[in-house]
């Protein structure tokens, strides 16, 4: 299969699950091929969560095994994660602990604290960023204010998919756009903002240089390349290092009056831009701009995703029930009334989501959902309703009239969220492909290695090579 073909090796962590695809494409289209998968959970610790940073770079390691078994040319290598997330090193790159999850509660409270010393709309104005309790200011205002003792040992902040490069390269760089998700970037600039950090006496001899999607990160260092037995000096390309800039570089747009719809763990709607939109209505609204591959914007709203349905079929691992069947059971729920507002911060990290769902919906006089279908469909119907009125904000920021979905990510399986997105909306939906974030992880690494010339050629290969599904009202 690899013969003659330029092969190049996609990580892709989710905030629920990572793994490795090897990619070959043979100047036409691009085929995928799962190498490894392995589990990506939060360790819960003294009430607080932690990313287990060391078994994920465990994994990939062992994903590099695996490829290496393969005995075929590897052209260079990209990673993507989630956003906000950072490890911090000491003086001697030593990892100082597990880097916390964005879940966590230690930034509760701390927006009130940062907006004492300057307006959340000043920062909105500089960063474009719309207010998440876990954005990166907010966790490293903390940490520099509550936890004195580990940034005065810390020298270097990387992202995570920069802390990964860096032990996989030895080089430090902040791609552009992870960076974007920190809301510490001026958007317009493309740089850090010194003047926000310095008001808020947050440290700026920690950053990295900015690296953009499509430069080189650096070269698989000796060390590494012996241990997993693969050829020392395979590039590492900064690709959309964040896993949405990467999904989003990974949708075959045709019309700029579509938006997308990233599904996973978070739902990610949006619409692609050239330019910022930094205004009263995009502020009240909370939408981000953060930055995309190829000078492009990324206009959206994050969303609690899949994150839910996650949590529930946890509830049920005593049921043994998977998620057909729990989507089919929302389908056919006869009490198909209820429905939660998925934003909702008893939503972010609940001990028990199925009591929790109950719970507002007894709160909010809907009465309780009882079965599996009733507990699902109040967070089905929460999630689309968000994605209705998301759809008509955005049409009201930006004066364009969206006349069709474009749905991606691993979410697009559940055929049911994907008509019942359709119906609600009473817009046609474009689902694929699943592969989003590795299929714009991939066209990035060609790019960098001079294989196609351009977004649009990558984005018309990918188009080649999956099957879509649409689906109307």
């Amino acid at each position: 299969m690899w013969d003659q073909k330029t092969v190049n090796l996609a990580f892709d962590f989710g905030a629920s699950s990572g793994r490795l695809m090897m990619s070959s494409y043979d100047g036409d289209k691009i085929v995928l091929e799962e190498v490894h998968r392995f589990p990506n959970e939060p360790v819960y610790l003294n009430d607080n969560y932690y990313w287990d940073f060391l078994r994920l770079f465990h994994e990939m390691k062992t994903g590099l095994k695996k490829a290496a078994a393969l005995n075929v040319k590897i052209s260079s290598i990209g990673i993507d994660t989630w956003g906000v997330d950072y490890g911090l090193l000491n003086e001697e790159d030593e990892l100082i602990g597990n880097p916390f999850n964005y879940r966590d509660n230690r930034t509760d409270g701390i927006l009130e604290k940062i907006e004492s010393t300057v307006p959340y709309s000043e920062i909105y104005n500089i960063t474009g960023i719309q207010h998440l309790s876990f954005n990166t200011l907010y966790q490293l205002y903390h940490d520099v204010h509550y936890r004195s003792s580990m940034m005065s040992n810390a020298k270097t902040l990387l992202f995570i998919p920069d802390l990964f490069n860096f032990f996989l390269t030895g080089n430090k760089f902040s791609e552009y756009t992870i960076a974007s998700t920190s809301q510490m970037l001026d958007c317009k600039e493309l740089t850090w903002s010194f003047d926000l950090l310095n008001m808020l006496k947050i440290p700026t001899d920690v950053l990295q240089p900015i690296i953009h999607p499509g430069e080189i990160y650096g070269y698989l260092q000796d060390s590494v390349a012996k241990e997993v037995g693969l050829e020392a000096g395979i590039p590492i390309v900064a690709i959309g290092s964040h896993d949405t800039a990467s999904a989003v570089a990974g949708i075959p747009l045709k019309d700029s009056n579509q938006v997308y719809l990233s599904c996973g763990t978070w739902s990610l709607l949006g619409m692609e831009l050239d330019e910022p939109i930094i205004n009263e209505t995009a502020l009240k609204y909370n939408f981000t701009n953060e930055g995309g591959v190829s000078n492009r914007i990324r206009f959206l709203k994050n969303i609690n995703g899949l994150w839910l349905i996650q949590q529930l079929k946890k509830n049920w691992q005593h049921l043994n029930i998977d998620y057909p069947q729990i989507s089919k059971e929302a389908l056919e729920a006869v009490k198909n009334h209820f429905v939660i507002d998925t934003n909702d911060k008893r939503f972010l990290a609940p001990l028990n989501m199925a009591e929790e769902i109950q719970k507002y919906c007894k709160e909010t006089n809907q009465g309780v959902p009882e079965t599996v279908g009733e507990i699902a469909r109040a967070a089905y119907n929460g999630l689309v309703n968000q994605y209705k009125q998301t759809v008509e904000q955005l049409e009201e920021v930006t004066g364009v009239s969206v006349d069709g979905i474009h749905m991606v990510g691993g979410g697009i399986q559940d055929e049911f969220l994907c008509q019942l997105t359709a119906n609600v909306l009473n817009k046609k939906v474009t689902a694929g492909p699943i592969e989003s974030s590795v299929f714009g992880n991939v066209i990035l690494q060609l790019m960098a290695i001079d294989k196609i010339k351009s977004l649009e050629e990558g984005r018309d290969i990918i188009a080649k090579s999956f099957e879509i599904k649409e689906y109307t009202p």
